[in-house]
């Protein structure tokens, strides 16, 4: 497939951006800043950690009645 290249104007790009969900925002923010990314993937594996170690509460016992 070719490859397509487009240079929108500055105003396009805004414009873009101000239609952008909160959800599509914090994506492109992650994109945009690696190191972000690699917080969270570490921030993600600790969690696992502390609940495999029984320090966080499980699912279930976080939504007990």
């Amino acid at each position: 497939m070719p490859r397509i290249e487009l240079e929108p104007g500055v105003e396009q790009i805004v414009k873009i951006l101000e239609a952008l969900s909160q959800q599509e925002l914090e994506t492109l923010e992650l994109l945009v800043q690696p190191e972000l990314a690699a917080e969270l993937r570490q921030r993600r594996q600790e969690a696992r950690t502390e609940l495999e170690e029984g320090k966080a509460l499980s699912k279930t016992e976080l939504f007990v009645d």
